[in-house]
Formats: C-alpha cells, structure tokens, sequence
C-alpha cells in the first residue's frame, strides 16, 4: 500500500477531531452562523421556492389576558397578519397571557409546586397555531411588541389539523429551546430563533412562555412560518457542521422522550442475571429511597434496568406519592399510563395537564388509571386536558373520595353537563374553573355541597347567567374561603359583593378585575375593605369608577395589603396612593397603569419614597 493512504487516513482522522472540537468550543455566535449556514444553503435550490406564511388561526392556549367574547387581548389575535408591529408598548390588539412575573406564585392561591419537575421543564403557557400550508420549517419569527422574552420553547406537529383522515402517527418535535433568560428593553422585535432541521412537514406550530423574568405582561403579535414545500437536502458540509453543534439543549430532548418507551424501561426482562448489586445490598431500604427521590421521572426508568435490587426500589409505590406527568405531554399516552399504573397505587399528587390532546390518551385509557390510583389522590392537575369528557368527571367523583384540590383550567371542551359531578367531592379545598363552560345549575349544587373550599376560581366562566347568585351562594355556604377569582365575570353588582364581604371574611385574595357592574359610587368597594381586614390581594382592574375614597378606606382597614391593581382608574389621586403606601407597609405591587391623574413624574416621586413598591405604569407608543 502506498504511504500517500496512510496519510491521508491520518490527515481525515485529524481534521474531523479539529471539527468536533470546534463544534465543542463554539460561542453561541458561531452556532448561529452554523444554522444560518444551512439555512441559506437549503434555499439555495430555485426549485424549492421559500413559503412565509402568517397564523391561519389560533387552535388552542392555556391562558389569557381577554375576554371569551371579545378580542382585546386574546391569543386570537396571534392569527393573520401584524396588527400592532412595529409599534411598541400596550396594545388591545395583541396576545396577552394571564400572568407576568413572580406575582401570582406569592398570593394566597399559588399551589405548591410538583417535586420531580425536570429541570429543563420552565414552560408556563402555551398556545398552538395552524397555518395555511404544511412545510419543512427552515424559521419561525415571533413579533413581540412589549416586554419581550417570554418565548422558551418552539415545537413543530406532524398532524395535520386540516387533514380529513386522522394520522397513523402524531409527533411533536422540539424546533429551539431555551432557559428563561431576561431582556431588559420593553421595546418591540422580531424573535428570529435558530431552529432545528425536522423530518416531517408541518403546519402546527406551538410556542411555550415562561413569564417569571418578565417585569410587565408579554405582547405578541404575529407569528410568521418559514419552509419547504419540499424536504430540503443538505451538502456534506454543513450536514457534517450540523450534525456537531451540539449543546445541553440535545439533554432535554433526550429527557422529554423519556416517557417514549416507558413499558421497555419499567420492564423487568430486560434485566441481567447476577447478584451483583454493588454496595445497595449494604444500604438501608429506607435510605435507598431517600436517595431515588432526588431523580426524575425518566431517571427513575433508566435506573430500574440497572439491576434487580434497583428495580425493585424504582418500582415502589412509595417513589410515586408525587407524579408529575405535565413535562412529557408530548409522549405520555395510554400505554404510559398502562405502565405506570401497578406503581401509582399510593398516589396523592397527580399532575396531567397538558396532556392526552389529539387522542394520545383515551377517555378509557384515562378512567383505567382512576380506577386503579384514584383511592389516595389528593391532589389532581388537569389543566388544558382535552381528552376530558363527562365519563372522565364521574369516574373522578366515584374514584377519588379524598380528592381536596381539581385544576380543570382551560378544559374548555368540556360540555356543561360534565360539572355536576363535582358536588359529589364534599371534600375539595381549591377549585380552578377558569375558562371552563360551568353553568350556573351546577355550580349552585358544587357550592351547596362543597362547603370546605379555601380557593375557587371562576374566571372567565361565561356561562354563568347571574353571579350575584353566585356570590350569595358562596357568602352563605363557603365560610371558609380565602381566595376568590372573579376576573371578567360579566354582571355581578354591589348586592353580590355585599353577600361575599358578610360571608366570606376570612378572604385574603380577591380578584375582580374587569367586571364592569361593579361601581364605586355605590359604596361597594369601600365595605370590601372594611369587611375584610385580611385583605393580600386585590384586583380591580379596568373599573374606572375606583376613587380616592376607596384607596382611603384600604389605607385604614387593609393594612396586610401586598398586592393591588388599579389600572384604568381616572379617580385616584397621587395623594391617595401616597396614604396607601404609608399604611400598607407589605405592599409590594401596585398597577396604575392608564391612570390618568397619576402621571410618569407622580410614578417617579412615588418610587423615590417607597423603593421597596415595583409601581407598575404601562404605556402606548
């Protein structure tokens, strides 16, 4: 053989390691260039022509700001062409979420989070949009028209939602991921990620937020697709560059499939032969699980094929007492649950929101799992959980009799007929119907029968008739109650908030933003405050009848006031907030934004006094 052979041989094996090793050391920058790189070579074919393609509509979302009858503020307006950009600052005509930063984590009705979350799992919201043409993705811009950098994480469907057959197979794969990161300006942008390359077409795109770094509510404008018609073939060189950027973003992938397979990782067959169990066999059983309790979910499965000992261990009942399947709702689906369900029979705290849309779970699926884990739940999270139908809710009453807290927030497909079963569960303490189709029948009966319950959400329940109804029913049977979500209900009046400020006075939370019945004048907001002394938090947002003889009352009689939110009032002087912040010595929040007689300059005089006050003053360019 020539020596020239062995040379080159030698000069190959030399110049890929400097590539990896590139690929390794590489700053963020470079790996951008490395995608742009590809991206500009897979349009370099002129018979592949580019598709840019605006959001056909908005097919589903887990919160936001607006109204169900309304666009102001609604993830619909995510769909079509820009309304607002490039224009920056506060506009009706957005996409708005419900929350920003760490506020609604502090109040009185924040949960408890999940222990065994994953790291890499910061998603908060979400919404999915569909567009007109399906295509291989080759970009995805966000306009973001204030208070950018919520956008966490891009994900890409292979399903169809226009298609007339239902798919044999429905995949969900990651485009960019990213850790919640602060931006400083409020200013509009365009969001130009670098996407990875998929092997499927898609016109499903769903975009997750993470808003706790966000120091005022996120705005979105427009989402714009870029792609293929057809799949585009890339050049040996920048595949080769592709294939070596490699970040810690490739181990959150890696973790999210971790309930892929979960019936080969919990299988005992794939299990070696031999008694070698390293040093466990000397430690406490105790011990050992003390120790398997700081894993995830997906950890716990890979660990179970170590050895016979270890899957015992990771099979116990006792390491499911939480469950948090919220972070693989993307893979979970019937034969997960199937899996799973000889070591949940211990299980309290069970979270499947998210989880289960587009068929992945089955309404039978679903009821098995109860049947067999629902004895000890204590806890149940079903928020945006599709797949929910009335058979789901009446299994939930029949199989779980110790159940104290049920999220169905943003079940919105659930038909009205479903709620009814909930009065069957005289035990629940916390209740979330947010954007849920309750009827004011049946929660008439929730509340007759559920008389210990602390914390009830009924935001955005636009079934509900007359909530003064509502409200006498929750002052006369809810004395326990210490937070209320009333957030745009549609016509309750002084009489209601009468009903609720002499029944319910243990209340520390009461949220009764954008409930436009409601007036100052009639002296309702100033026996709120004198009634309920134990007042946290207190939203009344976008009532402009607010005035300063109602900041005066919370002055003198609300003194544990943290948060409160005022915005779009015309009748609150600066010299009414100044008495405000002086009295409430724990105040920490306080929106005014759109007030018209406190101006930049009283916001700036108001901080100078009271540091310690995130003062809060939105604006439109």
């Amino acid at each position: 053989m020539s020596p020239v052979f062995p040379m080159l041989t030698v000069l190959t094996m030399f110049y890929y390691i400097c590539l990896r090793r590139r690929a390794r050391t590489a700053t963020r920058g470079e790996m951008m260039n490395n995608h742009r790189t590809i991206e500009s070579n897979s349009r370099a074919s002129p018979l592949n022509a580019e598709v840019v393609q605006y959001a056909k509509e908005v097919v589903d979302f887990s919160s936001h700001y607006g109204s169900e009858n309304s666009m102001s503020y609604t993830m619909w307006n995510l769909a079509d062409v820009p309304n607002v950009f490039p224009s920056s600052g506060d506009f009706t005509q957005t996409a708005v979420f419900r929350t920003y930063g760490t506020w609604w984590d502090q109040c009185p009705s924040a949960s408890l989070p999940f222990k065994r979350t994953p790291p890499y799992f910061q998603s908060q919201d979400y919404v999915e949009l569909t567009f007109e043409q399906q295509v291989y993705p080759t970009a995805v811009h966000v306009l973001e028209t204030y208070h950018p950098g919520a956008v966490i994480r891009i994900l890409a469907c292979s399903a169809n939602p226009y298609s007339s057959s239902p798919p044999a197979e429905v995949r969900w794969e990651i485009l960019w991921s990213e850790r919640p990161t602060k931006v400083n300006a409020s200013q509009a942008r365009q969001f130009k990620p670098c996407i990875k390359q998929i092997n499927f077409p898609t016109n499903l795109i769903r975009l997750e937020v993470n808003s706790s770094l966000l120091d005022y509510y996120t705005e979105l404008d427009a989402v714009v697709l870029h792609g293929m018609k057809d799949k585009p073939v890339l050049s040996l060189k920048t595949s080769l560059i592709d294939m070596n950027d490699l970040e810690d973003d490739d181990y959150e992938e890696k973790d999210g499939c971790g309930m892929d397979n979960l019936n080969k990782k919990f299988s005992s067959a794939v299990l070696r032969e031999g008694p070698n169990n390293g040093y466990f066999d000397k430690l406490p059983y105790e011990l050992i699980q003390l120790i398997l309790n700081h894993l995830t979910l997906p950890d716990l499965c890979r660990l179970a094929q170590t050895c016979k000992l270890l899957n015992q261990h990771c099979c116990d009942p006792l390491q499911y007492i939480h469950l948090n399947l919220q972070p693989y709702w993307a893979k979970l689906n019937d034969t997960s649950l199937e899996f799973l369900q000889p070591r949940c029979t211990l299980v309290q705290w069970l979270n499947l929101s998210w989880t289960g849309n587009r068929g992945f779970i089955s309404v039978a699926g679903f009821s098995r799992f109860l049947k067999v884990c629902g004895s000890e739940l204590v806890r149940l999270e079903l928020s945006c959980s599709h797949f929910l139908n009335e058979t789901c809710l009446e299994v939930i009453s029949e199989m779980c009799p110790n159940l104290q807290d049920l999220n169905l927030s943003s079940c919105d497909k659930l038909p009205p007929q479903a709620f009814n079963h909930i009065a069957k569960l005289c035990s629940l303490k916390r209740l979330v119907l947010y954007r849920t189709k309750v009827e004011q029948t049946a929660l008439l009966s929730i509340l007759n029968f559920c008389s210990e319950l602390q914390h009830l959400s009924l935001g955005s329940c636009v079934m509900i008739e007359d909530y003064d109804v509502i409200a006498s029913m929750i002052g006369a049977k809810c004395k326990k109650l210490r937070t209320l979500d009333l957030w745009r209900c549609k016509n309750i009046t002084e009489n209601g908030i009468a009903e609720l400020a002499s029944g319910c006075q243990l209340l520390e939370e009461l949220d009764l933003g954008w409930c436009p019945t409601l007036q100052s004048s009639t002296g309702c907001f100033a026996r709120l405050a004198r009634q309920l002394p134990n007042l946290q938090k207190l939203f009344l947002t976008a009532n402009r009848s607010v005035c300063d003889t109602d900041i005066e009352e919370l002055a003198s009689n609300c003194t544990r006031l943290q948060q409160l939110d005022i915005l779009g009032t015309r009748m609150v002087s600066p010299a009414s907030l100044r008495k405000l912040l002086e009295s409430c010595k724990d105040l920490s929040l306080l929106d005014v934004s759109f007030c018209s007689q406190i101006d930049n300059r009283a916001v700036l005089e108001l901080n100078a006094s009271f540091p310690k006050v995130f003062i809060k003053k939105s604006f439109t360019q």
